[in-house]
């Protein structure tokens, strides 16, 4: 699984809906976990987004079919960027590798450069 953040902004329709019907905002992150994607963390903000989500998704098309199913019912509009961890770019930052063999393997973001840490990956951390 990748991580990925998404911002969000509420349409005026989203507002209205987010106005009269707060709980629509769980409602909907019960349907995202339903697709078999966690929700790592959520925020509301002040400012340019009016949400910051951080997802675990498979891979890069399972992100962008959500983003585009979420984004379809009108209610709001996303930026969704990758995420690492830090401590995990440090480790890979650090790794010797050849730059022609990571390339191949890992365009796209299909295969991790690294083994996930359980420990660094709990909710806590964040």
């Amino acid at each position: 699984m990748g991580l990925y953040l998404m911002l969000s902004n509420l349409t005026d329709k989203g507002r209205s809906r987010v106005k009269s019907h707060p709980e629509r905002i769980n409602e909907v992150n019960t349907e995202v976990e339903s697709k078999g994607f966690k929700i790592i963390a959520q925020y509301a903000l002040l400012g340019e987004y009016d949400f910051a989500t951080i997802l675990d998704v498979p891979d890069n098309w399972n992100m962008t079919r959500l983003s585009m199913d979420l984004s379809a019912r009108g209610t709001l509009e996303t930026h969704t960027f990758p995420a690492l961890r830090a401590d995990a770019f440090i480790c890979f930052m650090k790794a010797e590798h050849d730059e022609d063999e990571w390339s191949r393997k890992h365009q796209f973001g299909e295969v991790a450069p690294l083994e996930r840490n359980p420990e660094v990956d709990a909710v806590s951390t964040i």
